[in-house]
């Protein structure tokens, strides 16, 4: 047994045989771990002697939560690129159902045109909780963090803008790819994301720039609802979000973490 060291890449793959492990990320390859996800987040590991090529397995989303928590409109100018309310005091709240989860490069699919005609990206850091709580302090939320990864926050922009609540725009099928993996140890105050679509630049934004610090965040929603190991939170979109239609590519970029991407069909 060996300790986990501060900053760390962590991936969840199935490998050729149908088995699913967590590895450990090294340059292009993965080294197979025997550990499960508790211990992983109590910085136990436990190599089992095998490398595999990242390439030669099939990348799956680094974690099954049990919730996916979406902070809304904590970058001001998304907020009002979306018809939202800058610089709220308090985020705007939704979760998405774990079944909109798919890993990097896994396909977007597009709803039927007589549900949604305006489907649009998000790319965001989302954060990976790695121990329970409830009611955290604020100066302590941060020790709550296991690790951060890519999500995007793939939206039905009409319907959000129709809709009550954001339930339904938010939550079809495919609609929060996620991953590649955890990157452990990282500070996600001061984060560069940059999304690009077919190649072209159309976020690129930063983690500093949130109207809301992410130790808020973090001690706000363990007030309504308890934290526990491998739920993901998601911090909110910088502005560029747009719409987004069958053939494209999207890919979200950020600093210290990697590259998400995925198709839309």
């Amino acid at each position: 047994m060996q300790v986990l060291q501060k900053t760390k890449k962590i991936v969840r793959y199935q490998d050729q045989n149908g088995q699913v492990y967590y590895g450990m990320v090294e340059d292009d390859m993965i080294l197979q771990l025997s550990s499960n996800f508790s211990e992983l987040v109590n910085k136990e590991i436990k190599y089992d002697g095998i490398k595999l090529k990242y390439d030669d397995v099939k990348i799956l989303e680094p974690v099954k939560p049990s919730k996916v928590i979406n902070f809304g409109w904590t970058y001001a100018e998304h907020a009002k690129e979306t018809g939202g309310k800058p610089h709220l005091k308090e985020p705007f709240l939704f979760l998405k159902p774990s079944s909109s989860l798919i890993p990097d490069k896994g396909k977007i699919s597009l709803p039927s045109s007589n549900l949604t005609n305006q489907v649009e990206l998000e790319g965001e850091v989302a954060l990976i909780i790695g121990k329970r709580g409830k009611n955290i302090k604020q100066e302590e939320a941060m020790d709550y963090i296991f690790g951060c990864t890519i999500f995007n926050d793939v939206t039905a922009r009409d319907l959000t803008k129709t809709d009550p609540q954001f339930t339904r725009g938010k939550g079809f099928d495919t609609f929060g790819p996620l991953g590649p993996y955890i990157v452990t140890g990282i500070d996600p105050s001061n984060l560069r994301i940059v999304t690009t679509l077919n190649g072209h630049v159309v976020q690129d934004g930063n983690t500093n720039q949130m109207s809301l610090t992410i130790p808020y965040l973090i001690s706000w929603i363990s007030q309504v609802m308890t934290l526990e190991p491998g739920d993901v939170l998601a911090t909110g979109s910088p502005s560029g979000s747009c719409p987004i239609k069958s053939g494209d590519v999207v890919v979200v970029e950020v600093e210290q973490i990697g590259k998400l991407s995925n198709y839309v069909q």
